[in-house]
């Protein structure tokens, strides 16, 4: 058997968590930095909410994966199937296995569309969408530009999910739509949601209750939708504490999938599922340090790590610094003092006008960039700091390691 190649440093995902770090690293004049990404797009995707919305386009959102890619970067064009941190192994679909001093783990996250009874057969038709895909983000504006009267459904899972408020946003960009085309008094609207709450900071979710409000819109909370029927176009919504069930008819629905680690995290020893965790299966870190409870030359950021964090590229921005920092510090044998406060940024669209930017960290206290703006209230510059700012400077600076 043939030594397997080996790097200083080894990436897997060339998504915006692997491609910011590796940009980074390789700014601090790291010489042997791999990335292993099997896809020739690269995508920017939360700005999917307003392609779904009708205020972007999907080709907007998409560039080759060979333009991000960080000048002196080795690309390793394959996808993970099994990673051994005993050996220091990760091992590719081809067969091919490489070594590696650090290991970054930042797969991102999997969409698990069959843990929704009857979901997967009908999306992209029928009026079902989901703006979690680059392919049905422009089948969901269809279906709410085709949508005149009737019963529109949004709903949100239980359990961790990338961009928290997408399932809300596009519920009130859907809205705003149908308000200007004069017809939202025809369309009974529902927003269906596992929390107590449709924010988990009552200052914020005091505000979104008034948008919720303005438009009408029927908050269903502590609930989830569990199984859709096509056929009847109906869906079969939960009550989660009392285990009650009842059913929601539609034409539009906007389905947000169940979300976990991928498949080849869970069954690895690096998963929180390995020592009887999380069942969904999460890189299991230090939600400080993003450095792995049992393996110390192993660290995880973005979607794939257990931290606690809402899972945003505004959160992978602060731990992309502290995880590069703590790098260094396991390779060249120091204390680590790279440190990650669980900052992240929710932009709440609300209109297609305004927005609310809201910022915090792990104990829930705000941290807003723009203390001059109320940071619990939609705004109109946020709207254009969404549309126009936050992916010119995800493009511009931190896929290149500047921001």
């Amino acid at each position: 058997m043939s030594t397997p190649v080996k790097h200083e440093v080894l990436i897997i995902g060339g998504g915006t968590a692997g491609i910011t770090v590796a940009a980074r690293l390789l700014r601090k004049h790291y010489r042997d930095v791999a990335i292993i990404e099997p896809s020739d797009k690269h995508y920017y995707q939360p700005l999917w909410t307003l392609v779904g919305g009708g205020q972007a386009t999907a080709a907007e959102t998409e560039r080759a994966e060979g333009s991000v890619m960080p000048r002196g970067a080795t690309w390793i064009k394959s996808a993970v199937t099994a990673v051994d941190p005993d050996a220091n192994t990760v091992t590719c679909a081809d067969g091919t296995t490489y070594g590696y001093d650090v290991l970054v783990v930042a797969p991102g996250i999997q969409l698990d569309w069959d843990r929704t009874e009857g979901l997967s057969d009908t999306l992209g038709k029928d009026g079902v969408s989901s703006n979690y895909l680059f392919d049905l983000a422009p089948r969901t504006w269809e279906f709410i530009r085709n949508t005149r009267s009737g019963t529109a459904v949004f709903t949100m899972p239980s359990g961790p999910i990338k961009c928290a408020g997408a399932p809300q946003k596009i519920a009130y960009l859907a809205c705003d739509h149908w308000r200007r085309q004069g017809v939202l008094d025809k369309i009974d609207v529902h927003l269906v949601v596992p929390t107590p709450r449709i924010f988990g900071i009552p200052a914020i979710a005091d505000n979104l209750d008034k948008v919720i409000a303005d438009y009408g819109i029927t908050l269903h909370t502590g609930s989830e939708v569990r199984s859709i029927d096509s056929g009847a176009r109906k869906v079969t919504v939960t009550n989660l504490a009392e285990g009650i069930e009842s059913t929601l008819p539609y034409d539009v629905l906007h389905a947000v999938p169940h979300q976990s680690a991928p498949d080849w995290i869970k069954t690895s020893p690096l998963s929180t599922s390995h020592v009887g965790g999380d069942a969904n299966g999460y890189v299991d870190i230090d939600k400080h340090t993003m450095q792995h409870v049992r393996y110390p030359n192993v660290f995880a950021l973005g979607d794939a790590g257990s931290s606690p964090n809402s899972k945003t590229g505004a959160a992978i921005r602060k731990q992309a610094p502290a995880v590069v920092e703590n790098i260094g510090a396991v390779l060249s044998g120091r204390p680590l003092t790279g440190s990650y406060d669980g900052y992240a940024s929710c932009p709440i669209v609300t209109s297609s006008h305004d927005m609310l930017l809201a910022e915090f960290d792990y104990d829930f206290a705000l941290k807003p960039s723009f203390p001059l703006l109320d940071p619990v209230k939609p705004h109109r510059p946020y709207w254009y700091l969404k549309k126009y700012g936050l992916p010119a400077m995800y493009w511009n600076l931190m896929l290149k390691g500047l921001a």
